[in-house]
C-alpha cells in the first residue's frame, strides 16, 4: 500500500451512451431540475401563507417539499455543468460529501413517508383524537428524530466508504457518488463496507415499508367500515397522493440496492428517475388532486401580484 499514491478526487464517468446528446440532455434536466425548485418553492409558500394549511399533513407535506429542492441539488448541478463543460472530475472530498448528503436525504425521505403515513391513520382511524394524537410537540418530535435518524444512517455509511484506502483506479461509473459505484474502487478489502452498508439501507427501507403497511392496513380496514360511498372516496383520496409518492421512491430504492444481479442499463437510468425526475414530480402529485393546496397557491400568488402592482 505505501507504493501506492492515494486518490484525491475522482473522474465521474457520467452517463453512458449519451454522445451527442449531451446539450440536448443538458436542457431536459435543467427543465426537470428548474420544475424541482419552482413546484416545491410554490407549495412551502401555499403552507407557510395559508393559516388554513397549518396541520400536521401540511407540516409533513412542507418537510418534504424541502427535501425535494436540496435532494436533486446533491447530483443533478454538477451532473449538468459535466454534459457542457469540459471537466469531470470531483474532488475526494466533494465526492463524500455527495454520498454523505444522498443517504441523508434519501433516509430522511424513508422516514418521513413513515410519519406521514402514521399522520393518515391517526387522522383516519381515531378522528376525534387526532388533534391530540398529532400535537404540535408530536409533529416537532417525529420531524426531528427524522433527520437526526438519517444523519446518523448517512454517517455510518460514509465513514465505513471512506475510511478505506483509495489508490486507483478513480473512475466512478456514474454521474454522482454512491455506494455501488465508489466502494469497488477501493484497493482493500470492502466486505465489511458492503454487509454493513446493504444491512444498513435494507433495514431502513424494510422497516418504513413495513410501518407504512401496518398504517395502510388499518387504514383501509377503516375506511371499509364506512357505511357511504362517498366517505370512503373522500377517505382514500386524502391518501393516494401519498401512496403514489411511496411507489415512486420504493421502485428505484429496491432497483438500485435491493436487487440480486447488475444491469447496465438500470444502473444508469434509475439513478436519473430517482434523483431527476421524481422530484419533479411530488409537486404535482400533491397539487393536482389537492383542493386546499391549490386555493392557497392561488391566494398567495394574487395577494403577491398585488403587492408587487402597489
Amino acid at each position: 500500500m505505501r507504493n501506492h499514491t492515494p486518490v484525491t478526487e475522482f473522474l465521474l464517468m457520467g452517463l453512458p451512451h449519451t454522445n451527442g446528446l449531451e446539450n440536448v440532455l443538458f436542457v431536459v434536466f435543467l427543465a426537470f431540475y428548474s420544475l424541482t425548485l419552482l413546484g416545491n418553492l410554490l407549495i412551502l409558500l401555499a403552507i407557510l401563507t395559508s393559516s388554513s394549511l397549518h396541520t400536521p399533513m401540511y407540516f409533513f407535506l412542507g418537510n418534504l417539499s424541502v427535501f425535494d429542492i436540496f435532494f436533486p441539488s446533491v447530483s443533478s448541478p454538477k451532473m449538468m455543468l459535466s454534459l457542457v463543460g469540459p471537466s469531470r472530475t470531483i474532488s475526494y472530498q466533494g465526492c463524500a460529501c455527495q454520498l454523505f448528503f444522498y443517504h441523508f436525504l434519501g433516509c430522511t425521505e424513508c422516514f418521513l413517508f413513515t410519519v406521514m403515513g402514521y399522520d393518515r391513520f391517526a387522522a383516519i382511524c381515531h378522528p376525534l383524537r387526532y388533534t391530540v394524537i398529532m400535537n404540535r410537540r408530536a409533529c416537532a418530535v417525529m420531524t426531528l428524530g427524522t433527520w437526526l435518524g438519517s444523519c446518523v444512517h448517512a454517517s455510518v455509511l460514509t465513514f465505513l466508504i471512506f475510511k478505506l484506502p483509495y489508490c486507483g483506479p478513480n473512475e466512478v461509473d456514474s454521474f454522482f457518488c454512491d455506494i455501488p459505484v465508489v466502494l469497488p474502487l477501493a484497493c482493500a478489502d470492502t466486505s465489511l463496507a458492503q454487509l454493513v452498508s446493504f444491512t444498513s439501507v435494507g433495514v431502513v427501507a424494510l422497516m418504513c415499508f413495513l410501518l407504512i403497511l401496518a398504517s395502510y392496513t388499518r387504514i383501509v380496514i377503516s375506511v371499509l367500515k364506512i357505511s357511504s360511498s362517498e366517505g370512503r372516496r373522500r377517505a382514500f383520496s386524502t391518501c393516494s397522493a401519498h401512496l403514489t409518492s411511496i411507489l415512486l421512491y420504493y421502485g428505484p430504492v429496491i432497483l438500485i440496492y435491493l436487487r440480486p444481479a447488475s444491469s447496465p442499463w438500470l444502473d444508469s437510468v434509475v439513478p436519473v428517475f430517482n434523483n431527476i425526475v421524481t422530484p419533479s414530480l411530488n409537486p404535482l402529485i400533491y397539487t393536482l388532486r389537492n383542493k386546499d393546496v391549490k386555493l392557497a397557491l392561488r391566494k398567495a400568488l394574487i395577494q403577491g401580484l398585488q403587492t408587487c402592482k402597489g
